[in-house]
């Protein structure tokens, strides 16, 4: 069993669900959070507030799964990725878990 923890912008959300749900990943979290990228843009130069930051809505997902599962779902992300048109991908990660209840 290991911890997989997927981020995506808000627009993916309804993506991401079915992409676990086809790698049959049942059980899982998420919740809301402000995606943010360093470097300044032209948006943020020209902003009437230039201190402020600027976040992308987006949403975090993890579930602690098994390796075949999670497997199956790098695929099922990578084959996603190799077909969007933005600079947005979905990210993952997996974490061992070296002792659970």
């Amino acid at each position: 069993m290991k911890l997989v923890i997927v981020t995506a912008v808000d627009e993916f959300q309804k993506n991401v669900l079915k992409l676990f749900r086809t790698a049959n990943i049942k059980n899982f979290s998420s919740s809301d959070i402000d995606g943010h990228k360093n470097g300044s843009s032209v948006l943020m130069a020209s902003s009437w507030f230039p201190g402020e930051k600027f976040g992308n809505e987006s949403r975090l997902f993890f579930s602690f799964a098994e390796d075949e599962n999670i497997d199956s779902l790098f695929e099922l992300l990578k084959d996603f990725n190799s077909k969007l048109e933005t600079n947005n991908p979905i990210k993952a990660v997996v974490v061992p878990i070296e002792k659970f209840i």
